[in-house]
């Protein structure tokens, strides 16, 4: 029998399908559609013949069932080059189909909503749309599936040029639909189980994410290791949602960086700047205006943040532009730039700029840590830091200005790798001991950094102290209270010899471990 070419179009997303359909009716395809494609179609004057026309059967169930139905998916599944499956569609009177073209309802961006009622949701997950493109990949040997309205351009070129859809290309498009069904249902999963009703919590048996790739990057955290940028399937939001002004993509390493210099900042609510070199806070200020808060952190540690990453909560004004065109910063993160800012950053092409909007920010339930084999999942720990919280336990209490520098030191130390000990004033950073395999090693490192400013100053702990080394050393320095979990069998040492140098010291029982 002789076959008309015909393409089957269904889309939620409506991008492109006009000028697609056009160009495959100038090619000799019949459309076939449903619904609001359909409409679309007419609506722009294009010859279209509805599913319900191919089938027999009209639209039922308010649109629930529209081409579920034999002699759609048996013109999608049938194998041209088999005889039998030939025969088979001239006994019944179906003619294949040669290419689809289909994109799911809007799951994702309805459930984000959070307006959005249960019931919304699931009449927002698409039967037909998955079911067609699963039998479209798996026929891929014969048609080609398109899901992307990215590919229309390419798809045209080939038919135009090839007479037909290319091997290679219809592998392709089959792969990027299987990923797309599977995408699409593991959203659909996540959104059960977060549910109170699933019974499943956090951690459900099967744990199931989707990520679409953001970009390829030029190299991973070394030159010899490929990378790539994926964000969270979905709404985008946090750095997938940062609209970058300016300077050259961003590195493996950069956004490594802006995501612990990000989730520091928010931690603040007074206008703050932090400085992050290596994923951990290098300095760190807050104060009235952001000029004097980024001064503060530049203060804190001049040498580290050359080079570095720094994320800002407030926009960036002219005066506070000016101050960081002085150095080499890699990344600059902020609400927003004023128009004089730009002015004087613009000229520094090499500084790349973003603007993220923390008041949409949507912060993850849980955090995912790669393994051999698998990866370790917990929550996120954003639960705010308030020190006042803690227990006294020294005969000597902190001063107002010491409970705000201990509040202060306990927020950065919380963003810091472990082992974690910070050096603080009331507001701002004076010394980081980061990642070290002994506490003391830590303490020595940020008390080395802070010098004659450690006098005065607090020391945050991110977790207890073995031994009473760590209060030895920042008596010596000059630190005049400590915080920091408790916990230790060693714990009355350590209270002791607070007591015996006039230190205060504080147990807030909450563990602040960053690995």
């Amino acid at each position: 029998m002789i076959n008309k070419r015909r393409a089957l179009i269904s889309v939620s997303d409506k991008t492109g399908v006009v000028e697609l359909a056009s160009e495959l009716i100038q090619l000799g395809f019949e459309i076939i559609s449903t619904g609001g494609t359909a409409r679309t179609l007419r609506d722009n004057g294009l010859v279209v013949t509805e599913a319900s026309e191919v089938t027999g059967f009209p639209e039922i169930l308010g649109g629930r069932v529209k081409t579920l139905h034999p002699y759609i998916h048996a013109a999608i599944l049938a194998c041209p080059d088999r005889e039998d499956q030939c025969l088979e569609l001239e006994k019944h009177g179906i003619e294949p189909i040669e290419l689809v073209v289909v994109n799911l309802y809007p799951f994702e961006q309805t459930v984000a909503r959070e307006e959005t009622g249960h019931a919304e949701a699931v009449e927002n997950i698409d039967i037909g749309g998955p079911t067609m493109l699963r039998a479209a990949a798996k026929n891929h040997a014969y048609l080609a599936v398109v899901v992307n309205p990215a590919r229309y351009g390419p798809l045209i070129e080939e038919l135009k040029s090839l007479g037909n859809v290319s091997e290679q290309t219809r592998f392709r498009l089959a792969a990027e639909a299987f990923a797309h069904t599977a995408g699409y249902d593991a959203a659909i999963s996540s959104y059960f189980n977060s549910l109170p009703q699933s019974g499943s919590g956090l951690y459900p048996e099967q744990l199931n994410f989707s990520f679409k790739k953001v970009q390829d990057l030029r190299y991973g955290e070394n030159p010899q290791q490929e990378a790539a940028f994926y964000a969270a399937s979905g709404i985008p939001r946090g750095l997938a949602a940062a609209d970058q002004l300016q300077g050259k993509e961003l590195s493996f390493n950069n956004l490594n960086d802006l995501n612990a210099a990000w989730d520091l900042v928010l931690e603040f609510d007074a206008p703050t700047a932090v400085a992050v070199k290596h994923a951990n806070p290098c300095g760190v200020g807050t104060a009235s205006d952001l000029e004097q808060a980024y001064k503060m952190a530049f203060e804190a540690d001049p040498v580290s943040i050359f080079g570095g990453v720094l994320a800002l909560n407030r926009t960036v004004d002219e005066k506070t532009a000016r101050e960081m065109e002085k150095i080499f910063l890699e990344v600059i993160a902020a609400p927003k730039f004023s128009s004089e800012a730009m002015s004087v950053l613009k000229h520094k092409k090499e500084i790349r700029l973003l603007e993220i909007d923390p008041s949409s920010e949507k912060r993850d339930r849980l955090d995912l840590k790669k393994i051999a084999g698998g990866i370790l999942v917990q929550s996120n720990d954003h639960q705010p830091v308030n020190v006042t919280d803690g227990r006294i336990v020294t005969n000597r209490e902190p001063d107002e200005k010491e409970w705000t520098a201990l509040n202060f030191a306990q927020k950065v130390v919380k963003h810091v790798r472990s082992n974690a000990i910070v050096i603080a004033g009331s507001a701002m950073t004076f010394g980081v001991g980061a990642g070290q395999m002994s506490r003391i090693g830590a303490a020595r490192i940020a008390l080395g950094q802070a010098g004659e400013k450690a006098k005065g100053a607090v020391l945050g702990s991110d977790a207890f102290f073995p031994f009473p080394d760590t209060v030895e050393e920042a008596a010596r320095a000059g630190i005049t209270a400590i915080v920091q979990p408790g916990g230790s069998q060693k714990d009355q040492e350590s209270i002791d010899l607070c007591n015996r140098y006039g230190l205060a010291m504080v147990f807030t029982g909450r563990r602040y471990f960053k690995h």
